[in-house]
């Protein structure tokens, strides 16, 4: 594996919180940064589950000034690609030295087409490349890879790729296979997402949910190996669908134990790619 090893707020999405579900302590961003540590990692991607923007101004310097201090590199996420939105976030990215910007393009009530989504890109370049940043477009359910890979040749710039989740376009019903032979070659960041399915019992359909990594039916050396192969993709970061328990204390006590099995899978499969 050449990409550097991260972990995400959405590798501990129960134990930030999802909507309708919060936890009493919900895990923040110093924690988070206290986790990468125990694993020894130095990259932390923080999505649009905890979102930076509303974050107060002590916190952020706060979370600046520990980042600078420990070496950590901070990616940044946030969905709903609008110019307002994604020139803040070009902000604080620069504010916080990240380097990448991973977006989600839809939000509740704004799907925009297509040519919108290259229009305000190409308009965005300039900020981008003023600041050094990649910005990493998500495959989410709507759009099938081909419309990513489109968005990304339109744009036509090294500071616009895709950022690879290895389960989202399955809710567009597209398969692993086709989705990654699409979009390796525009990867800039990976989202490494392992997954089961399975036949319902009453045998009228099936459920897709996670497992921990390499206990699923995700190719992980081959993943890396396609989207390494093409140079661009520095990350990878490790997110989780935990199959949640009867309780959300338990649900968030089942996710950290997700999180330490896939990054010793994940650390020593990288190991033996190095030995």
């Amino acid at each position: 594996m050449t990409m550097q090893l991260g972990i995400s707020s959405f590798t501990y999405g129960w134990a930030v919180g999802v909507p309708g579900n919060c936890p009493e302590n919900p895990l923040d961003e110093q924690m988070l940064l206290n986790q990468a540590n125990a694993f020894g990692l130095r990259i932390v991607q923080i999505g649009d589950n905890l979102p930076l923007h509303k974050l107060p101004a002590e916190r952020l310097n706060s979370l600046k000034k520990r980042l600078d201090s420990e070496l950590i590199r901070l990616e940044i996420g946030a969905r709903g690609l609008t110019e307002a939105h994604l020139q803040g976030y070009i902000n604080l990215a620069s504010c916080l030295n990240a380097r990448l910007l991973r977006f989600v393009i839809d939000a509740p009530n704004y799907e925009p087409s297509v040519n919108e989504i290259v229009s305000l890109l190409r308009n965005a370049l300039p900020a981008l490349e003023r600041v050094s940043l990649t910005l990493g477009l998500e495959n989410h359910d709507r759009l099938l890879a081909r419309d990513f890979a489109n968005i990304v040749e339109r744009v036509g710039s090294p500071n616009v790729g895709i950022c690879l989740d290895s389960v989202n376009s399955m809710g567009a019903g597209e398969g692993l296979v086709e989705v990654v032979n699409t979009l390796a070659p525009y990867t800039v960041n990976l989202h490494l997402k392992d997954f089961g399915i399975r036949r319902l019992p009453h045998l009228m359909g099936f459920q897709i949910d996670g497992r921990p990594a390499g206990q699923g039916m995700l190719n992980i050396p081959w993943l890396l190996e396609q989207v390494s192969r093409h140079g661009r993709c520095q990350t990878a970061i490790l997110e989780q669908w935990v199959v949640p328990e009867a309780t959300l204390a338990a649900t968030i006590a089942k996710e950290a134990a997700w999180a330490e099995l896939s990054m010793h899978y994940l650390q020593t499969m990288n190991n033996q790619y190095h030995d």
